[in-house]
């Protein structure tokens, strides 16, 4: 991608190294990297009734309701807390510098195979942001008593709307998507220059 903006972590052209860069990438010079997607579904009454695909993040959150969202999280069949919130935020790799990282979330390698947790403003102290294994199943339950209707973004997109007692079911896709970067793509680098983070010590 070509960086026009202010913060792009996917983005390793800067408009004046357009020209000689994506010569560099036609003539076959460039680096692939794959990432994987998150799939998300949300059920009513055991029946799909909305979702999409994430390569950054799915959102719940309260859409333009001012109340909290209470809900249920299981991972794998497997109670993990029940929570009043903002939200919450079930990011890729890909996705930690992202929405992930604006709500307090931890910066991860892209080729971890993981995908991280990050509750939105949680009506308690001891909430904190979680990593899982990416093969993981996330079930979010809407608390049947929950006064708001929860909308479920992809990537910032609005893809459903919840009511209390639904389910939004999220997985990682089994398809991936292929980057190409100019060879010498750094990591670190990127994360050095858009973070604004201090050079070697001397330089």
């Amino acid at each position: 991608g070509v960086n026009r903006g202010r913060l792009g972590f996917l983005t390793d052209i800067s408009p004046d190294e357009l020209e000689e860069r994506v010569g560099q990438v036609l003539d076959g010079k460039y680096e692939v990297e794959e990432r994987f997607l998150l799939d998300a579904e949300l059920y009513r009454d055991g029946v799909l009734v909305g979702g999409g695909d994430a390569l950054n993040e799915v959102v719940l959150h309260p859409g333009k309701a001012v109340r909290m969202i209470e809900f249920e999280l299981f991972i794998d069949q497997q109670f993990v807390y029940s929570q009043r919130s903002d939200g919450l935020i079930m990011a890729t790799p890909t996705g930690s510098t992202a929405y992930a990282l604006s709500g307090g979330g931890s910066i991860m390698h892209p080729k971890l195979d993981v995908i991280e947790l990050v509750p939105m403003f949680p009506h308690t102290l001891s909430s904190r942001p979680i990593v899982i294994d990416a093969a993981s199943e996330i079930r979010v339950h809407i608390g049947e008593t929950n006064q708001t209707y929860p909308h479920i973004s992809c990537d910032g997109q609005t893809r459903a709307v919840a009511k209390p007692d639904d389910v939004l079911v999220v997985r990682r896709k089994p398809q991936r998507v292929q980057l190409v970067h100019p060879l010498g793509h750094n990591f670190y680098e990127v994360l050095r220059s858009k973070l604004g983070w201090s050079n070697r010590l001397g330089d």
